[in-house]
């Protein structure tokens, strides 16, 4: 007789969390490989049509009812900020280091403080102020402006953080009031059409075995996209948060198992600063919310 071990709301949300993670990361990799070999719009239109198709034959009991949106503008908003953050993260992996990428790519969580003081009205201390400046200086350190080893393929990822960072800060907006269903369908139908308009001009045909690791990068995107969908309805995001940035290890390995990428020491020091950084802000966070539930 097998004893399964009974795990807590949390800490099944925290595996789950890291499971999304990993698979996201799972499937970046996949994408770089492809954007080798087939063109960058191509990988990201085959991302947002598996997403658009698994979601549709999970919600069609509901499709209806799930359509039904109070902020078409901006679900409308949300897709292309997505949109712009996938496009710009995978060219950017199709011409720097998996690890590289991810490192500037994980300033986002600062650059969501800044921007809820800045759009939201939420608090800005001088604290979080810090820790938004010290991730801004990680990212350099990595990027390097003016040496020899920059690359201008280098500000792709920060302008993935960017989008991304506005995309999380509208979902906010939108907040309970809206299904997560309802924004999961219309990211990805949106993406999906938009792309579809472009990817005729684009398209290479693929040899068999690019077009089922097409087929992966799209049910993976999906499973990853539903791993984190599940994690946060188990755990507070709070609790989540200092999770995502186990992809920066994941990342590391699938750039040096598969693609022989080994990040430098610059790399790495500015990947621990912006990691610090955040972690620093999550800290902040997550110590203000208790005083603020204390007091109430």
């Amino acid at each position: 007789m097998s004893i399964r071990p009974q795990f807590s709301n949390q800490t099944r949300g925290i595996l789950l969390m890291i499971a999304a993670v990993f698979t996201f990361t799972v499937m970046d990799a996949i994408a770089k490989g492809l954007s080798q070999r087939l063109d960058t719009i191509q990988v990201v239109w085959a991302r947002y049509t598996g997403q658009s198709v698994i979601v549709t034959l999970l919600i069609l009991p509901r499709l209806r009812s799930t359509l039904r949106t109070r902020y078409p503008k901006l679900q409308l908003l949300r897709a292309l900020l997505l949109l712009g953050a996938t496009s710009f993260f995978f060219f950017a992996i199709s011409r720097i280091g998996l690890a590289e990428a991810t490192a500037i790519m994980d300033i986002s969580p600062v650059l969501i403080t800044l921007g809820a003081a800045l759009f939201l009205g939420e608090k800005f201390g001088p604290r979080r102020a810090f820790g938004v400046a010290a991730a801004l200086i990680g990212a350099l350190i990595i990027i390097r402006p003016g040496s020899g080893v920059f690359s201008p393929a280098a500000i792709l990822p920060l302008a993935a953080a960017v989008c991304y960072s506005g995309y999380t800060l509208a979902t906010r907006f939108v907040g309970p009031n809206e299904s997560i269903w309802t924004s999961l369908f219309y990211t990805g139908v949106i993406g999906s059409l938009l792309l579809s308009l472009v990817v005729p001009f684009v398209w290479i045909t693929p040899s068999p075995g690019d077009a089922g690791l097409l087929l992966a990068v799209g049910l993976v995107g999906a499973l990853a996209q539903l791993l984190m969908i599940r994690a946060l309805s188990l755990a507070e995001a709070s609790l989540l948060a200092p999770f995502t940035y186990a992809g920066l290890m994941f990342a590391t390995v699938w750039g040096a198992l598969f693609y022989g990428e080994y990040p430098d020491a610059m790399t790495w020091l500015g990947g621990f600063v912006i990691v610090v950084a955040g972690l620093y802000v999550w800290l902040r966070e997550t110590r203000d919310d208790r005083q603020v539930q204390a007091a109430e």
